[in-house]
């Protein structure tokens, strides 16, 4: 019965926190990528060539001032690792250059920094 109890308590505290932050899984933005959200917004991954593309929109899937945002992506391939920085493009993105083009098998995690100071991350 204890822990019955520290389990639903565990539960309780940590469901607001995976509420924030829900994948859209295959759900296709305005501009074709894939879309999760990240610290409040909707971020819209575009991949081309070695360059990434994050797309800031709201709930509606409009865009939103990117405007004091900072990011980075980290690109698994197998075993290869790369960190790209993601700096303000436009008035709704963040884009970054890989050393190389990324593949289409590999795993590309975002992280976020709004200019509110909110951080968070969702695995593309």
């Amino acid at each position: 019965m204890k822990y019955a109890l520290i389990l639903a308590a565990a539960l309780a505290v940590a469901m607001p926190a995976m509420a924030q932050q829900h994948s859209h899984g295959t759900q296709k933005g305005p501009n074709g990528g894939v879309v999760h959200d990240i610290v409040d917004v909707h971020a819209e991954l575009i991949r081309s060539g070695s360059t990434l593309t994050v797309n800031i929109l709201n709930e509606s899937n409009k865009p939103l001032s990117s405007k004091g945002f900072t990011g980075s992506a980290l690109i698994v391939t197998g075993a290869d690792r790369e960190t790209v920085t993601l700096t303000p493009s436009g008035d709704s993105a963040l884009k970054g250059e890989a050393k190389k083009p990324i593949a289409p098998n590999a795993a590309i995690t975002i992280v976020l920094k709004t200019a509110s100071g909110k951080s968070g991350q969702a695995k593309f």
